[in-house]
């Protein structure tokens, strides 16, 4: 159990087992310095209303609470481990490192600054980045480019996406894969949860073993994985995630993880529409999963079980077969988004119908506004709660990439 005084804290073994503990974080100034020109490069579409997220992601929390899971915050462990001065200086150094900050004079007048900070404002810094009109003025020998990129606005870039808190780490059995971000703009996102992860007592990682650190050069990100039981994990090779990400992950997950007895690669198109699995393909129940129609015939499924050398590698006829194999259950249930019309299903699939959150056995959170998929999942049993996210959809995530379960209960 996850309070419990003995044992790991870290537990999933499921992607349906009852949600005890999840980690969250709650958009903040860091969607404040989104502009126009610089949306593509920090992979959003449109520019959100923070105040309008903040109150949304609140209710997504509370219906988290309500159902017995306990939330904690990004942002309040981050600043918790901040306490200890060490812990700041290091961190501090390891983003301007980060952020290439490579003028040894101006690298040291950053630091400074930083450093003076308590420890709430240098976890708002690592998250919202430095503004270059935040600092004083500086006197200092101005270098070339200082004067190239004199135009720019910060010192050190936001992270926006941060709110998606899926995709930087995910627990996997008793441990954890503290994953290598594809893009440039997600890439210090996974480094606070590694300080977090070494740091903070709540996370015992005495007892906890990292399958995957996010300084390995192949990507492999957290929306692509699906713990379906203890014994198979599902990985989308997708636009995010690496054949070479999953493969190590693999041989770590056998070395380490004797409950383990394959990973199922599922290879969906590398495109921005789909981007991870889990953004069309969910599990919502013990036999139940919701997928996105337009997908159903664009995957191609490899098993990797263990080999000789780590990992052995077959293909699989196709993804239904290969649940039902297994999961060794006779039959599954694919929902299909959007009622299987072509049309709602796409229109709802680009605002995350299937990107679900079960927080029990046959029991999600969703959108509210993707009404069609919302309707044929309640035909087939399962309890939809629903959450407003008009303004946490624009940057193209639904519960599922907002939450980091860091315990579930077994089944």
């Amino acid at each position: 159990m996850c309070d419990a005084n003995r044992g790991p804290f870290l537990n999933v073994t499921s992607e349906i087992g009852k949600l005890k503990a999840v980690l969250l974080h709650k958009p903040g100034k860091e969607l404040e310095r989104l502009t126009p020109e610089y949306l593509r490069e920090l992979l959003f579409d449109d520019i959100p209303w923070l105040r309008k997220m903040r109150i949304e992601h609140d209710e997504f929390a509370e219906v988290l609470r309500k159902r017995g899971a306990e939330v904690l915050y990004v942002e309040d462990l981050l600043m918790e481990i901040l306490e200890d001065v060490d812990v700041k200086r290091t961190l501090i150094h390891d983003i301007l490192l980060d952020c290439r900050i490579d003028n040894p004079e101006l690298n040291e007048m950053i630091f400074s600054y930083i450093f003076e900070k308590n420890a709430k404002e240098v976890a708002e810094i690592a998250v919202a980045g430095l503004n270059k009109k935040d600092l004083p003025d500086l006197e200092r020998e101005y270098s070339l480019t200082d004067y190239v990129n004199r135009d720019y606005p910060l010192f050190i870039n936001p992270i926006p996406n941060l709110y998606f808190m899926r995709d930087p780490a995910a627990v996997i059995g008793n441990g954890i894969s503290i994953n290598s971000m594809n893009t440039e703009a997600r890439r210090r996102e996974p480094m606070l949860i590694k300080y977090i992860y070494d740091n903070h007592p709540r996370l015992k990682k005495a007892l906890s073993p990292v399958w995957y650190n996010y300084t390995i050069p192949h990507s492999l990100e957290g929306g692509d994985i699906l713990v379906l039981s203890k014994e198979v994990i599902a990985i989308g090779c997708s636009e995010r995630t690496s054949a070479n990400g999953i493969e190590i992950a693999a041989r770590n997950l056998f070395a380490g993880n004797e409950d383990l007895k394959e990973v199922m690669a599922v290879q969906i198109p590398a495109i921005r529409a789909f981007m991870h699995l889990d953004t069309v393909f969910t599990m919502v129940d013990r036999d139940k999963f919701t997928i996105y129609p337009g997908i159903q015939d664009k995957v191609s499924v490899y098993k990797l079980t263990r080999g000789k050398n780590g990992v052995k590698v077959s293909v699989e006829d196709d993804l239904e077969d290969a649940l039902k194999k297994s999961l060794k259950l006779p039959a599954i249930k694919f929902i299909q988004s959007g009622g299987g019309d072509i049309i709602t299903a796409a229109r709802e699939q680009w605002n995350d119908s299937t990107n679900t959150l079960a927080i029990a056995p046959g029991v999600v959170v969703t959108y509210g506004r993707n009404e069609a998929s919302n309707e044929v999942l309640r035909q087939n049993g399962v309890e939809v709660l629903e959450i407003d996210g008009s303004e946490l959809v624009r940057g193209r995530g639904g519960p599922r990439c907002m939450s980091m379960p860091l315990c579930r209960e077994d089944i």
